[in-house]
């Protein structure tokens, strides 16, 4: 049961969000999750700074996951969410910052797992 929260400094269009979803669908398998059951949002325009600065293009992307992943696990999940906003919106790597949480509650369809 993963969601992945994705908040971009650029604008995203219709079929940049189904690239960045059929990749992001693929990509959860690194941390031993189905596609089945990934939820994703976007939320573009989104103001971002670092350092004190407003990145021209940058993200933010939060990974939540039912349990956990390994250390090596999260490192090349990591490494492919760059890659994938580098590829398909221009985002460098050094302006994507992606955090990680296990969740042991999740709940859905009236009942928790």
């Amino acid at each position: 049961m993963p969601f992945i929260d994705s908040k971009i400094s650029i604008p995203v269009s219709r079929e940049e969000r189904e690239n960045l979803k059929a990749d992001l669908g693929r990509a959860i398998s690194i941390v031993n999750k189905p596609e089945g059951f990934l939820m994703l949002g976007f939320e573009d325009n989104y103001d971002l700074y670092m350092g004190g600065k407003k990145l021209d293009k940058g993200a933010f992307v939060s990974v939540k996951l039912f349990g956990s992943a390994s250390a090596r696990e999260y490192n090349a999940m990591t490494a492919e969410i760059c890659r994938i906003f580098k590829e398909r919106l221009g985002i460098p790597g050094n302006a994507v910052y992606i955090t990680y949480q296990g969740i042991n509650d999740w709940g859905w369809d009236g009942k928790n797992f």
